[in-house]
């Protein structure tokens, strides 16, 4: 989650930096010659609620990875290991897989 959150600030200020931001220039204009230029910023808006709505995805993900098997363990068990578990103790679903 962390990771993905700090790539995705890298990319805003990526953004944020092509935009020929300066100071005390006004923003497009008629006969401006130097001006600011609005879409990296309206970009970097976008992308900011994007990654927010990204990184709630992820926590929502994980924590329901978490729920469903009890732990943060991210090994896979193989679909074999998880029908002897049936056999063997007649369980389906989520609990095979603990």
């Amino acid at each position: 989650v962390l990771g993905l959150a700090m790539i995705t600030y890298a990319v805003n200020v990526f953004l944020f930096a092509t935009g020929r931001l300066t100071l005390d220039r006004p923003p497009v204009l008629n006969g401006a010659e130097a001006y600011t230029d609005p879409l990296p910023q309206a970009l970097v808006l976008t992308a900011i609620v994007i990654s927010f709505g990204m990184s709630a995805l992820v926590v929502v993900l994980a924590l329901r990875s978490y729920l469903e098997s009890g732990g943060d363990e991210i090994d896979v068990i193989g679909e074999a290991e998880v029908a002897r578990r049936i056999e063997r103790d007649g369980v389906s679903g989520p609990e095979a897989r603990r």
